[in-house]
């Protein structure tokens, strides 16, 4: 990063226009902020979440049971006041709420009055239950569904059932097999982060940035094992030790590091096997033309071979950051704000097709729905 912010320095110097890839001081201190964040808060997150881990901690059953009752009550609430919606909209006007000179008239429109409000008032309590148990429901259940997840698909967790029946050793071809197997299951995982909200709103740090330089990289989630839905565990199941398997990560983590700069130009028929910065510049840009494009880490070809690659453009220079920014430099913003605007999408929802629409389908579809209900988008957009 000091030689790349050198270079940059001195180029610039020499007449350069300033680019996206020049270092700025609250930019990097950020990204390095929650590169270590990346590094201290999961350890503090295994150690919380344990005890709450559904099969293995005291308080799974309850959090599991948690989840189960606030969707009833959410449910039931959801009822109540549809009803309330439901008697409004087709009521009939009653000729005995019109005053008409005679107290029984008068006392009978008294009461269907007084009913009417009791209604509402009900049905008012009732999306306010709706509101927080929805979205207590929805924590609730995908906090216990992906700690159960990571416990029982885990590198380890599957190597002691059924991975060291088929152990293939530690030469040179088990590591070859691990490599290869990490960067095919890193893409898919990589893709699903970018088409679903839950998934998108761990990443979504990552792309958070307007400026594309080496700091960018270490721009990494607090809540990256949340994300992990097609399992590293896989590659365990086929034989692969889990030594190998973290050997695997490390060098698919140190590749990725030297490709988040605008200084390495384009590198001719490296770049149609392996992925490049020219490459994941495109990844980061959130040009139309470039959005959820080249997810591949290693290897350039899943995105070829699936259909996500895209070659840049000299014609359309890269655009980073999200499709609308969240302007600021504060970590626990940055790692936090698509959460809490998930949450609040959820809490004011009325049905359980929105709330769990705005927690799994797309990032893309959360807005077009926001716009349906006439609805101000959330803090940040898609990338």
């Amino acid at each position: 990063m000091g030689a790349e912010h050198l270079w940059l320095k001195r180029t610039a110097e020499q007449g350069r226009p300033r680019s996206a890839g020049d270092y700025e001081k609250k930019d990097t201190l950020a990204s390095l902020s929650m590169g270590v964040g990346s590094l201290v808060v999961p350890m503090a997150l295994s150690r919380v979440l344990a005890p709450a881990t559904p099969g293995k901690g005291r308080w799974g059953k309850a959090l599991v049971g948690t989840a189960i009752g606030a969707a009833a009550a959410t449910t039931i609430a959801d009822l109540i006041a549809r009803r309330d919606e439901i008697t409004e909209a087709g009521v009939v006007p009653d000729p005995f709420c019109q005053p008409s000179g005679t107290s029984t008239v008068h006392g009978d429109g008294q009461n269907a009055g007084n009913r009417s409000e009791r209604r509402r008032k009900i049905a008012e309590l009732a999306r306010k239950v709706s509101s927080s148990a929805g979205a207590t429901a929805v924590a609730a259940g995908i906090t216990a569904g992906a700690t159960t997840w990571a416990a029982r698909t885990g590198i380890e967790a599957v190597w002691r059932r059924t991975g060291h029946k088929r152990d293939l050793g530690d030469g040179a071809i088990a590591a070859a097999a691990a490599i290869a197997g990490w960067d095919f299951i890193y893409y898919w995982n990589h893709r699903l982060m970018h088409e679903s909200r839950f998934l998108w709103a761990i990443h979504v740090v990552h792309h958070s940035s307007e400026h594309y330089n080496l700091s960018t990289a270490l721009r990494q989630p607090v809540a990256d094992s949340f994300g992990i839905f097609v399992p590293m565990g896989i590659l365990s199941a086929l034989g692969i030790r889990p030594a190998l398997v973290e050997m695997a990560r490390g060098v698919n983590l140190i590749y990725q590091f030297w490709i988040h700069t605008e200084t390495v130009p384009k590198l001719g028929w490296f770049e149609d096997w392996f992925n490049t910065a020219s490459h994941h510049r495109v990844h980061h840009g959130s040009n139309q033309k470039y959005l959820d494009r080249n997810h591949g880490s290693i290897l350039i070809v899943w995105d070829r071979l699936f259909g996500t690659f895209q070659r840049e453009d000299e014609q359309d220079p890269v655009i980073y950051g999200l499709t609308k920014n969240i302007e600021t430099y504060n970590p626990a913003v940055i790692a936090t704000h698509e959460h809490l605007d998930i949450l609040r999408d959820v809490a004011h929802s009325d049905t359980w097709s929105d709330r769990l629409g705005f927690v799994l389908r797309g990032p893309g579809w959360a807005y077009q729905r926001h716009a349906e209900r006439h609805e101000p988008q959330p803090l940040a957009g898609v990338s």
